[in-house]
């Protein structure tokens, strides 16, 4: 008997990790998660958008809409620099980031300042407005590599 041929790729494999992150989140409408990837496959950090430790998910606004401070956005750490925070181990130079939607101007500077040479991104819902632009345009600048995920179609279930 041969070895099994339908095991998942690399791809599907780390950008699943970076969704399933995602579902941490407690966010009511925007679930994004980040896996970072040593070059040797081994996965270094994760993360998911939330509000920093000692910020209680039940005291901070969870509103799209409204007075600033009275929204998420202000107090909101994305999932990128949540991955990048939680990194224990030295240096993430020459590293690679999945994340579920393609990084904000914001996370594009820690994303570069940290070293991550390659983002595979899965949604670019965002692409057009200014802080994308500006985002793809200093990865372009600093040689961040940004690969679009390749869907393959395939379904994967967990069950828990």
């Amino acid at each position: 008997m041969g070895k099994r041929e339908d095991y998942i790729s690399w791809d599907e494999y780390f950008m699943g990790v970076a969704h399933l992150s995602g579902l941490r989140s407690k966010d009511p409408n925007t679930q994004v998660g980040a896996c970072i990837v040593g070059k040797d496959n081994k996965i270094l950090s994760m993360g998911y958008n939330g509000f920093p430790n000692g910020c209680s998910d039940e005291s901070f606004p969870w509103e799209r809409e409204g007075e600033e401070l009275e929204t998420k956005y202000p107090y909101v750490t994305h999932s990128e620099l949540n991955a990048i925070l939680n990194y224990r181990g030295g240096s993430l130079e020459g590293t690679k980031l999945y994340v579920s939607l393609f990084p904000c101007n914001e996370c594009a500077k820690a994303i570069i300042q940290a070293g991550i040479k390659t983002v595979v991104y899965d949604s670019d819902k965002y692409c057009g407005t200014p802080g994308n632009t500006a985002s793809k345009r200093m990865f372009a600048a600093a040689g961040v590599t940004c690969i679009p995920y390749s869907h393959t179609g395939r379904q994967i279930h967990i069950s828990v």
